[in-house]
C-alpha cells in the first residue's frame, strides 16, 4: 500500500535533507517537534531513512557538493513519493544566489510538490504547507 492510499488513515514520515543551509529552518522544524506545536499529532513523523519515506523536505540552497546527493536520494526514495522545498533558499537560493558554490534551484534539480515561504518559514507556515501537500495528495488520489 502506497503513500497515496495511506495518506487519509496512517502517518507520514518525512525524511529531512539539509543541502547547505544556514540551519535557521532546521532549527524551525525542530520547534514543531517540541509539544507547543506537535506536527506529530498529525501523524507526520522524521525518519532516519530515506527509504522509509513517504516525503523528501529539503531546506538549503543546494550547493555544487549536494546536487549529485540530492538526485541519489530523491531516486532511493519509494515512490510515489513527494518533495517539500522548506524555506527561501529551497525555493530561490535566497540569500545564498550570487554565491560561488551555490547550484540550481530545487525544483530545476528535482521536481518538488510544494513550497513552504519563509526566512525561516514559521511552525503555522510549516503545518499549512504539510496540510496543503495532503489536500494535492487527496485532490491527485480522486483523479486517478
Amino acid at each position: 500500500m502506497g503513500f497515496k492510499e495511506n495518506i487519509l488513515t496512517k502517518s507520514i514520515y518525512v525524511f529531512h535533507l539539509s543541502s547547505g543551509s544556514c540551519n535557521n529552518c532546521d532549527i524551525e522544524i525542530l520547534d514543531c517537534l517540541t509539544p507547543r506545536f506537535d506536527i506529530e499529532r498529525f501523524g507526520i513523523v522524521l525518519v532516519g531513512s530515506i527509504k522509509h519515506a513517504d516525503v523528501l523536505l529539503c531546506t538549503g540552497s543546494a550547493n555544487r557538493m549536494t546536487i549529485p546527493i540530492i538526485k541519489d536520494l530523491y531516486e532511493q526514495m519509494p515512490k510515489p513519493g513527494f518533495v517539500v522545498t522548506f524555506g527561501a533558499c529551497g525555493a530561490s537560493r535566497g540569500l545564498f544566489k550570487d554565491s560561488y558554490n551555490t547550484g540550481l534551484p530545487l525544483d530545476e534539480i528535482i521536481p518538488v510538490d510544494a513550497y513552504i515561504p519563509g526566512c525561516p518559514p514559521k511552525p503555522e507556515a510549516i503545518i499549512g504547507g504539510l496540510v496543503k501537500l495532503i489536500g494535492k495528495v487527496r485532490a491527485k488520489k480522486k483523479k486517478g
